[in-house]
């Protein structure tokens, strides 16, 4: 997680007793749990939580919705390169390539979000 690593070098977790300061790099970073976060759901240990939900099925929101982008852009694309001229199809094609980009955004900044809310809490989700 190359975000992660970022963050954990700019904003060191620093441990009270070591005298370390925040954002030097020398903190001592805790890690996660080696069983949170790795997109396995044990249905045998009986402690499905919806979290544990969330954390296997978000990698794969994320793949589907990178492809519904692709998608969108080529057919966005093609409707640009056959409209002949007409602006109704020009203008639906830009529309439809408006909200590709717009579902982009959404998209990348909700990983960024995610990534955050890993820092802050101390947990693995992706």
């Amino acid at each position: 997680m190359p975000i992660l690593n970022f963050v954990k070098t700019v904003y060191a977790v620093t441990d009270s007793s070591s005298g370390v300061a925040p954002g030097s790099g020398n903190a001592k970073i805790p890690d996660y749990p080696s069983s949170v976060g790795t997109g396995v759901i044990d249905l045998k240990s009986g402690t499905l939580t919806v979290g544990d939900i969330f954390s296997a099925l978000l990698p794969y929101v994320y793949v589907i919705a990178g492809l519904i982008l692709l998608f969108m852009l080529i057919m966005g694309g093609l409707g640009l390169m056959t409209a002949a001229g007409d602006p109704k199809k020009v203008e639906a094609s830009q529309g439809r390539i408006t909200a590709a980009l717009i579902g982009f955004l959404i998209v990348f900044i909700s990983y960024f979000v995610v990534q955050l809310v890993e820092i802050m809490l101390n947990i693995q989700i992706l």
